[in-house]
Formats: C-alpha cells, structure tokens, sequence
C-alpha cells in the first residue's frame, strides 16, 4: 500500500478516508476472485468466528444499520454463503449464520485481511498500533 510521498493531510478525517479508500482498493484487488463486494465481505469476515448473529448484532458489528444490511444478506443468502432463521422462542428475531461455503470464503477473507494488516502494519511499534486502534475508537464512539 505504499504510494509516492503524498504530504500530510491538515485533517486525521481526509487521511482516514484516503486510507480507507487505499485499503478497500487492495481488498478488492486481492480478492477479485470471490466476487464479493466490499459490504459483503465485511459482513462475512464479521461472521467468520462462527458465532450466529441476529441481523441487529450484525449490523452493529459492520457499522451500518439493519435495513441497509438487508440487500447484503439477500445476496450473500442467494450465493449459498448464509442462512436466515428465525430464533427459537422469537420469530421476530432472525438469526444469520455461515453455509459451509461462507465459512470457506469467509476463511479466505479473515486469512487475507491478516496478511493485508500483516504488511501494512508489522513494521509499526505495538505502542503505535495501539495508538491507531485508540484513534479508531474515539471516531467510531463519536460517530455513535
């Protein structure tokens, strides 16, 4: 991921987004194969613990919200990557869990996103990492 000497943004926001964007890129890139789009390989990288999630949980894990994540589901459920059922004891509640197939293509995301974080960020200082993750959650807490 590294690009030309690009001076610094004034902003930590603009420079999230470029790295956002750079990162997306290179996921997109290594995973061409899967023909997954960025929101679908999210949701399944957060499913790939193997732990069931209502379509609530799981939104919150991916950072959007419930409705938007419908399309996704509908899509990735068509692929065979996942099941909808309802709970036991709440047909209100739905609950999302991983096909044999999601949880091989979500094998191939988890092991690719490691390696991604892997190079982008070995050479950091575990104090410099946690600064970052520290970054990370204040935006997100602010976002909330």
């Amino acid at each position: 991921m590294k690009s030309a000497s690009v001076p610094p943004p004034r902003s930590a926001l603009l420079a999230l987004q470029r790295a956002t964007h750079a990162t997306l890129q290179l996921i997109a890139t290594e995973l061409v194969d899967l023909d997954l789009n960025p929101s679908e390989i999210n949701a399944l990288a957060n499913l790939a613990d193997g732990r069931g999630r209502t379509v609530s949980q799981l939104g919150a894990a991916v950072g959007t919200k419930p409705t938007t994540l419908t399309s996704v589901l509908d899509r990735l459920e068509r692929r065979g990557h996942i099941t909808r059922t309802t709970r036991a004891g709440d047909r209100r509640s739905v609950l999302i869990e991983l096909t044999d197939s999601g949880r091989d293509t979500a094998a191939v995301i988890t092991r690719t996103l490691a390696d991604i974080e892997r190079r982008a960020l070995g050479a950091l200082s575990p104090e410099a990492v946690a600064g970052f993750y520290a970054v990370l959650n204040a935006l997100t807490e602010e976002g909330s």
